[in-house]
C-alpha cells in the first residue's frame, strides 16, 4: 500500500507479522503429547492383540454375537498360528475376568503340571543335575485348550466351532508374517534352534528357511489340530489323536509325559490377589506367577513420593528399580505351587512390610546384592516370549488375558502331524529340597506369566505387559504411568521403560528414549546402565483395554509389537464371520 506522497505503508505487513507470531506462540504451547498412537475409543467391544489378524478376529466374534470371552479365545487361537514363537496351544494360559453384570473379577490358572514321571531322581539317574532349559524333561502338560474350555463353559456364548474358525481358515489357506515377528523368527539362532529336530524343521521353516516379512506361511497341521479341538473340547486335546502324539514324541525322547497326564489336568479357578496404590486397586493372580512380585513391588514405591520426582527422572526411576530388586527377592525365596506348600501371601503384600523394606533402598545408591544365592541355578534362567491380549464388550465385559510357550518356540519338540511345539515351562524348577519350587511330579513351577486388572470410582482397566521376569516390573511401571503421571492408557505402553532381567547385580536396561542425562545420574549412583533400543522387545509389550464408568471403552496397543486394537463394528453389515469363516466338518 503506498500512503499519500509516494511513500510505502508498513502497517499490514506489520500487523501479518504479529498474527504470525500469535499463531507461532499458539503451536508452541501445544499440549506435549507421550504417545504416537491415539487410543481406540468405542461404545462397542474392542480387542488389543499383539498381531492385527487376531485381533480382528476377536472382533469379527464380538460382531457375530459373542463377549469379552468369546473374542479372547479366537484371538488366542490366532495369535498362536501367527505369532507361534511366543504362544501356542503346547503353551500355558491365565486370565482374570470382570463379569460386568455382578461386579465380581474371577481368576484362571490353566498353567500345566509335570508329568508324574518327572522326579530328582529320574533326571539325576540320566546325570542331569538342574533343570534342563530345553528339551522333553523340560516339558510340562500345556493348559492352554484346557483354560479355553473353561471360559467358554462358564462365561462364553459361542461353540468353539466358531471360535477357531477364524485360526482354521489361515492355518489352511495362509497368512503374510508380519515385521517384528519375521524378525525374531528368522534370527540365526532361532532357525538353528528349529533345524535340531525333523518335526520342529518342517512345521516352521518351509522351504528350508524362516518366512520373511510378508511371506505367506500355513500350517495344515495346526488347522488338523484345532479342527479336533472344535468338534471334541478340551477331549480333542488331552486325549485322542493329538494327546497320543505328544506321548509318542515323549517316549521318543526319553520323557516321561504320560496319557493320564494329559487327561487329568485340570486348570483352577482362583481368586485375584490385590494391593492399593495411591486409591486404585491393583489385583494380579496369585502364586504360582510372579504377579506378587509386581504388587510387592508397588507397596515399596507407594512409600516414595514418585510424582514429585518425575516422570522417568533419576530419583523416580532409582526409587523403583531398587523396589524391583526387593520384590523379586522375596518371590524368589518363598513362591511355588500352593498345592505343595503354604505360600506367606498375606505376609508378602502386607504394608508394614513394604514400610521396613522400603528402608533397605538408599535414596543415592544402588544395591547390588539382593537375591538369595541360593537360587543362582534359577535366576539364570531367561525366558520372554508371550503374548498378552485384553478385550472389552460393548456390556463392559473384560478379559485380561496371557498365553506363552515360556521361551521362543517352545522346548524344541512338535509332536508328530500337530502343526505345534511344546512349551519348555518346566525350565523354572529347582533342584533345590527344602525350596518351594522345587521339581516334583504334577507340580506347577513358578510362572512368569501373569495377566492383571486395576479399577478406582468405576474405571476398570484390564492390562498386561509380556516379556519374562519383566512383567511383574513392566506392570508396575504401567500402574504408576496412569496413576502417578495421569497417563493415557496408550502412552502408558508407549513411554519408555526400564527392565531388570537378572536377580543380582546393578545391571539395569534403559531405553534409548530416556534422556542421557538421567542414565548418567543413574550411574552416578552405581547403576550399570545398558542402553537398550529406542522401542526395545527387551522391555516387553503390552496391551490394555478400559471402561470409564459411562459406557464408553478404550484400548491401547504398544508399538514394541505388530498388532494393534481393533474395534467392534456397528450391527449394520450382518453376521460376517458365519459367511467368511466357517469351519468345515471332516
Amino acid at each position: 500500500m503506498v500512503e499519500p506522497g509516494g511513500n510505502l505503508s508498513l502497517k499490514p505487513l506489520s500487523f501479518t507479522l504479529v498474527v504470525f507470531a500469535m499463531a507461532l506462540k499458539a503451536q508452541s504451547s501445544e499440549p506435549v503429547r507421550d504417545q504416537a498412537r491415539s487410543m481406540v475409543i468405542s461404545r462397542f467391544g474392542i480387542v488389543a492383540t499383539s498381531q492385527t489378524l487376531a485381533s480382528e478376529a476377536g472382533a469379527q466374534v464380538l460382531e457375530a454375537g459373542g463377549n469379552a470371552i468369546d473374542a479372547a479365545i479366537a484371538a488366542n487361537a490366532v495369535l498362536g498360528l501367527v505369532e507361534p514363537n511366543s504362544n501356542g496351544i503346547g503353551g500355558d494360559l491365565f486370565a482374570i475376568v470382570y463379569e460386568a453384570k455382578s461386579g465380581k473379577l474371577h481368576g484362571l490358572n490353566a498353567s500345566g503340571w509335570s508329568p508324574s514321571g518327572l522326579t530328582r531322581e529320574f533326571l539325576g539317574s540320566k546325570g542331569i543335575t538342574q533343570m534342563p532349559y530345553l528339551g522333553i524333561h523340560s516339558v510340562t502338560v500345556p493348559g492352554c485348550v484346557a483354560g479355553w474350555e473353561e471360559l467358554r463353559k462358564r462365561f462364553g456364548t459361542l461353540p468353539l466351532s466358531k471360535l477357531l474358525a477364524a485360526a482354521i481358515y489361515y492355518a489352511e489357506e495362509g497368512f503374510p508374517v508380519t515385521e517384528i515377528i519375521a524378525s525374531s523368527w528368522g534370527t540365526p539362532a532361532t532357525v538353528d534352534f528349529l533345524r535340531s529336530h525333523a518335526n520342529s524343521k518342517n512345521t516352521y521353516l518351509p522351504g528350508g528357511h524362516a518366512p520373511e516379512t510378508g511371506e505367506v506361511f500355513r500350517n495344515p497341521d495346526l488347522a488338523a489340530s484345532l479342527r479336533s479341538i472344535a468338534s471334541h473340547g478340551r477331549d480333542g486335546f488331552y486325549k485322542g489323536r493329538v494327546a497320543e502324539a505328544m506321548v509318542a514324541i515323549s517316549q521318543q525322547m526319553g520323557g516321561t509325559l504320560a496319557e493320564a497326564d494329559l487327561s487329568e489336568f485340570h486348570p483352577e479357578w482362583v481368586e485375584p490377589m490385590m494391593t492399593t496404590y495411591r486409591g486404585w486397586k491393583i489385583y494380579e493372580v496369585p502364586p504360582n506367577g510372579q504377579g506378587i512380585a509386581a504388587l510387592s513391588m508397588l507397596n515399596l514405591m507407594e512409600r516414595f513420593p514418585l510424582p514429585e520426582y518425575g516422570h522417568n527422572s533419576a530419583k523416580a526411576l532409582h526409587a523403583m528399580i531398587e523396589a524391583k530388586k526387593l520384590a523379586y527377592a522375596d518371590l524368589l525365596r518363598y513362591v511355588g505351587d500352593p498345592r505343595f506348600s503354604r505360600i506367606p501371601a498375606a505376609e508378602m503384600l502386607s504394608k508394614e512390610l513394604a514400610a521396613e523394606r522400603a528402608k533397605l533402598i538408599r535414596p543415592d545408591r544402588a544395591s547390588c546384592r539382593v537375591a538369595p544365592s541360593e537360587l543362582k541355578p534359577m535366576t539364570r534362567v531367561h525366558g520372554g516370549d508371550t503374548i498378552y491380549l485384553s478385550a472389552i464388550d460393548k456390556a463392559g465385559n473384560i478379559v485380561s488375558f496371557i498365553q506363552s510357550n515360556y521361551a521362543g518356540f517352545g522346548c524344541g519338540l512338535v509332536p508328530p502331524k500337530t502343526g505345534f511345539m511344546l512349551q519348555n515351562r518346566g525350565a523354572l524348577f529347582t533342584f533345590e529340597r527344602d525350596h518351594p519350587n522345587v521339581l516334583a511330579p504334577r507340580k506347577r513351577p513358578l510362572h512368569t506369566i501373569i495377566p492383571a486388572f486395576m479399577e478406582k470410582d468405576g474405571v476398570r482397566i484390564g492390562f498386561g505387559i509380556m516379556g519374562g521376569w519383566n512383567q511383574a516390573q513392566a506392570h508396575a511401571q504401567f500402574v504408576s504411568k496412569v496413576v502417578d503421571f495421569g497417563m493415557s492408557i496408550q502412552a502408558a505402553l508407549e513411554t519408555p521403560r526400564f527392565t531388570k532381567h537378572t536377580f543380582e547385580g546393578c545391571d539395569v536396561g534403559l531405553e534409548r528414549r530416556i534422556p542421557i542425562s538421567v542414565r548418567q545420574e543413574l550411574e552416578r549412583m552405581g547403576h550399570e546402565v545398558e542402553d537398550l533400543p529406542p522401542y526395545s522387545g527387551m522391555v516387553g509389550g503390552g496391551q490394555a483395554v478400559m471402561r470409564d464408568g459411562k459406557g464408553v471403552n478404550y484400548a491401547g496397543s504398544d508399538p514394541r509389537k505388530d498388532g494393534a486394537a481393533v474395534p467392534e463394528g456397528p450391527p449394520v453389515f450382518g453376521n460376517q464371520v458365519g459367511r467368511s469363516c466357517v469351519v468345515r466338518t471332516p
